[in-house]
């Protein structure tokens, strides 16, 4: 089965982690995630990340370096996945494109239920303090 490329995104503020909600009814509904989505054929990784937040929540972020590339195979589906560490330019979040959002710290990660694909993503994010601090361009 071919696998579905995802960006997803690593937005920190204020030592603060943006994360969005799956709609109930969508594959993983409930979960939480990082926001992002699927690539179009033509599109970057970095590109499609632009795109989808924007719809997704309304924000502009500049897209900085690649923290993890895997592909994870769920019994219906595979997916590939790129989280990206972007910086947060402008615009409050606001759901547009999913049930709920929020800024959560380092320690909250455990308190949140995230798909399976992300498992090995929250310990690279629980093992680098340093990832949690804003940069700027």
């Amino acid at each position: 089965m071919p696998a579905t490329d995802v960006a997803a995104a690593l937005v920190f503020r204020d030592g603060k982690l943006l994360i969005t909600q799956r709609y109930t009814g969508a594959h993983l509904g409930g979960l939480w995630e990082f926001p992002g989505g699927k690539r179009e054929p033509a599109e970057t990784f970095e590109d499609c990340l632009v795109r989808e937040l924007r719809e997704e929540l309304g924000i502009e972020v500049v897209v900085g370096e690649l923290v993890e590339s895997l592909t994870h195979e769920y019994p219906e589906k595979t997916v590939h996945l790129r989280f990206f560490r972007c910086q947060w330019k402008q615009n409050e979040p606001e759901p547009l494109g999913c049930p709920a959002f929020k800024w959560i710290t380092a320690p909250e990660l455990d308190e949140h239920t995230f798909p399976a694909a992300d498992a090995r993503l929250l310990g690279i994010l629980k093992g680098k303090p340093e990832l949690w601090i804003t940069w700027n361009s």
